[in-house]
């Protein structure tokens, strides 16, 4: 497929929707599996995870609840570095299973932060579910149970992802073409 152009860069394809749909089916198993006798709460990290989560809930087979959080961290290709909490968490997690629901994570800053301003909370534990994971940028230590993919350090957009707010209704996943 030729490669897509948004703003001013240029993407091709580097993970088709029908290998996404794999990957995210391979992690509902899982957290049916591992979550068969509790009632999670899953914390969707807005904007980027939102299509992740819809895909993910529609094969979550047993009871649940989702909820939405939104941090901001990213401005065009390169992340700010500075977490700051938009819209935050309304619901009582205090003795139950979360379940963060994330589209990538990269450093893991904002995991950790999210994590922190959630053990304030007294969760009964806390449950990292990234569609996408960088496992050469981290610079802290997570437990990140449910990746559904480990990518290299590309740029990429699609699937919730964006460049600039454009790109996240592609449904499969682009790099960024260097040109």
């Amino acid at each position: 497929m030729d490669p897509i152009t948004i703003h001013d860069k240029k993407f091709k394809i580097s993970y088709p929707e029908a290998e996404i749909m794999k990957r995210v089916k391979a992690v509902a198993d899982r957290i049916n599996k591992d979550m068969k006798d509790k009632n999670p709460l899953f914390l969707a990290v807005l904007n980027g995870s939102f299509v992740f989560a819809a895909d993910l809930m529609r094969l979550i087979t047993i009871p649940c609840e989702i909820s939405f959080v939104k941090l901001a961290s990213y401005q065009g290709t390169m992340s700010t570095g500075k977490i700051k909490e938009v819209i935050g968490i309304n619901e009582d997690i205090s003795g139950r299973t979360v379940i963060i629901l994330e589209d990538i994570v990269e450093s893991g800053l904002t995991m950790k932060r999210m994590i922190d301003s959630l053990g304030t909370r007294n969760p009964e534990s806390v449950h990292i579910c990234t569609l996408l994971l960088k496992p050469e940028k981290l610079t802290v230590d997570l437990n990140i149970e449910y990746a559904a993919m480990e990518i290299p350090n590309d740029f990429i957009v699609g699937y919730g992802l964006d460049y600039n707010q454009q790109g996240r209704n592609l449904r499969d996943i682009y790099t960024l073409v260097e040109e």
